[in-house]
């Protein structure tokens, strides 16, 4: 039996084995679970389209051959593109050694394959020994492989909240933090200490994590570079095109390619 994230009837936390994993595919129509948590730890792996989470207190954008981690207990939604093709990976949170912390994962072609490859066997063979063993190599390797932390904050106090959803729906606005700040009647000072204090991040860097966010759905769906910049309100694509070296020590076009 093939189950998909939006199957009521499927509870990983059901399944004995230190993993279970299933493929999601033919969603016909951008799909979302509501917020919702388990004991077992998630890893949400698209082989196409694109996968949007609401973990915690932030949003993460996952394009194909890479991957987002939910620690065990961690309330979060998952929304999915059309006919999207993605593999839910879940792992007892007894296993030594995973992620503590949500978190972006780079995924190695032979990860890619071993988790592929147990979303396609039926999950009570998931439970043999062959099966098992192949699941602690797959465990071994996840364990190993370098995380990232590129995701965009949403805070919690209700005025950094609004100019979240603000810049999630206009990106290019370029407004600088002493207009936030008049805009919302506050200094610039105490909008700066807030993002700060929420975040631990200053407001230039929260606003170019979103960027980033934004950058790797748009290079995923085969967007321009040019219009990349455009979208994201850059004076040029150079000027994109510094930023993202700068962010990651490598161009759009390359980091797609090594994708």
């Amino acid at each position: 039996m093939e189950y998909h994230s939006f199957d009521p009837h499927f509870d990983s936390d059901a399944f004995p084995q230190k993993a279970i994993a299933y493929m999601l595919n033919g969603i016909d129509q951008e799909s979302e679970t509501p917020m919702h948590q388990h004991k077992k730890c998630q890893l949400v792996m698209p082989l196409s389209g694109f996968v949007t989470c609401k973990i915690a207190d932030a949003i993460w954008m996952m394009p194909a051959n890479c991957a987002v981690w939910v620690p065990t207990d961690t309330p979060h939604s998952v929304r999915v593109s059309p006919d999207a093709q993605v593999c839910n990976l879940f792992i007892d949170s007894t296993v030594k050694g995973l992620p503590e912390q949500a978190a972006m994962i780079s995924i190695s072609p032979l990860l890619r394959e071993l988790i592929t490859y147990l979303c396609h066997v039926d999950h009570q063979q998931q439970q043999q020994q062959t099966t098992v063993r192949l699941a602690d190599v797959l465990i071994d390797q996840l364990i190993v492989m370098p995380t990232q932390h590129f995701d965009f904050p949403i805070p919690t106090e209700p005025r950094l909240q609004k100019i979240a959803e603000q810049l999630l729906d206009n990106p290019a606005d370029r407004s600088t933090v002493g207009e936030w700040a008049t805009k919302y009647a506050m200094s610039e000072r105490t909008l700066s200490r807030l993002v700060k204090q929420e975040m631990g991040l200053s407001f230039a860097r929260w606003r170019s994590q979103l960027h980033l966010v934004l950058a790797f759905k748009k290079l995923s769906d085969g967007m321009p570079v040019q219009l990349i910049a455009d979208d994201l309100g850059y004076e040029s694509v150079s000027a994109f095109i510094t930023f993202f070296k700068k962010k990651l020590g490598t161009t759009p076009k390359q980091y797609l390619k090594q994708m």
